[in-house]
């Protein structure tokens, strides 16, 4: 599934890079389409290296930089990748993302999908959970430019719960690191969120002492989130807003104590 999505949400996405307006589309207030691609493009190259295969080689983080990266400073980190890809010509970006994510899935065929790869801020990622990230890239800036251009952009929920279920769950399983710091609750109560929706395993997210940690679902909780992927993945990375997400009623909250679900965010965030 998470390969045929990363393939699915590619085509997609190199379709909307050939489009004959792409060339001047600004994708969002500060980065236009090429520039979008380009990122794009770093993170197929970045995952694929990770996966094994180094040539071509992928663009370099110094060490002391990518083992320190939070959320609040990985905008730092994706502009010294972007500094390394010396096109913004959005077809040429196209075939480039393409060639990349073929790569990418010829690295991982026959690896055991939940075997961990070193990633950002001295997290660790499951194979699979590499994938289930860049397919939530491919949705949420394909999105970014289909605005721009006026074009219909969908985002089916089966991959979208990919990047919850496989890369936020296997972060957090398998060791996040750095990733949120920066932010200390100063209540260090324990916080229990249970997440529910369609395409997704029910599952408790807690945060306790300031770290967070995950168990199965179905224990006293304090919140009950019941939710639409797409819906959720566009508020966690700021595409939508938390009261329209609510009131769209692809976002549900629950549970004895619902205000709770406000700190636990403050501190379990995404880059916007």
């Amino acid at each position: 599934m998470w390969a045929t999505a990363l393939s699915s949400a590619g085509q997609r996405f190199t379709a909307l890079l050939r489009h004959p307006g792409a060339g001047t589309a600004m994708a969002t207030a500060d980065w236009s389409a090429g520039d979008t691609a380009a990122h794009v493009l770093t993170l197929a190259q970045v995952y694929r290296s990770l996966l094994g295969r180094l040539d071509p080689p992928a663009p370099h983080v110094p060490d002391e930089i990518l083992d320190v990266v939070t959320v609040d400073t990985v905008a730092d980190f994706n502009e010294i990748l972007l500094a390394q890809i010396g096109t913004r010509e959005p077809v040429r970006l196209a075939e480039l993302i393409e060639e990349e994510l073929a790569r990418m899935a010829e690295a991982a065929a026959g690896r055991d999908p939940a075997a961990t790869v070193p990633w950002l801020g001295g997290s660790n990622v499951p194979v699979a959970g590499l994938f289930g990230h860049l397919v939530n890239e491919l949705h949420i800036h394909g999105r970014d430019i289909a605005r721009a251009l006026g074009e219909p952009w969908t985002i089916p929920a089966p991959e979208a719960a990919l990047f919850f279920e496989l890369f936020l769950l296997g972060v957090i399983r398998e060791g996040y690191g750095t990733l949120v710091d920066g932010v200390t609750l100063r209540d260090p109560a324990r916080i229990a969120v249970e997440f529910h929706s369609a395409h997704t395993t029910p599952v408790t997210v807690t945060l306790t002492d300031d770290r967070v940690s995950w168990e199965p679902a179905g224990g006293a909780v304090d919140v009950r989130v019941r939710f639409d992927p797409p819906t959720l993945n566009l508020m966690l990375f700021g595409r939508l807003s938390r009261a329209r997400a609510v009131a769209g009623g692809g976002v549900r909250i629950g549970g004895p104590r619902p205000w709770k679900i406000l700190p636990f965010l403050r501190k379990l965030r995404m880059p916007h």
